[in-house]
């Protein structure tokens, strides 16, 4: 599969699991915001602590704002290869290309752990 233009550097698939396992977590004891315009929203507003992206996303338009979004306001984004574990990660029966973490509950070690490895493969 070609990289996406809103693919902007690779996640190291142990942190694309944690991601999917924050999110489960996220989602039973915190707050996500699930789809691209709720995201979107979350962003602009600044209220997520960390977006989780699909990679496999068609057509990558849908997404191509989205890095940009979180660079410009300083939240941290990853990437997860699939959107259908996603959905499933978040507790909606179809796909999510992306999911805000807003209140990350009991998922917060894990947060502040994919955000501690996301900065430095960033660099």
């Amino acid at each position: 599969m070609a990289k996406e233009s809103y693919i902007r550097f690779e996640t190291p698939k142990e942190i694309g699991d944690k991601a999917y396992e924050l999110v489960k977590v996220a989602g039973a004891s915190g707050k996500l915001a699930k789809g691209t315009n709720e995201v979107t929203k979350m962003i602009e507003r600044s209220e997520a602590k960390l977006v989780v992206i699909a990679e496999d996303v068609q057509p990558p338009e849908i997404l191509e704002h989205i890095p940009m979004l979180c660079e410009e306001k300083n939240i941290p984004y990853v990437y997860v290869k699939n959107k259908q574990e996603l959905g499933k990660s978040a507790g909606i029966n179809k796909n999510a290309s992306s999911v805000a973490v807003i209140i990350p509950g009991k998922g917060e070690p894990i947060l502040n752990e994919i955000v501690a490895a996301v900065s430095s493969i960033k660099r």
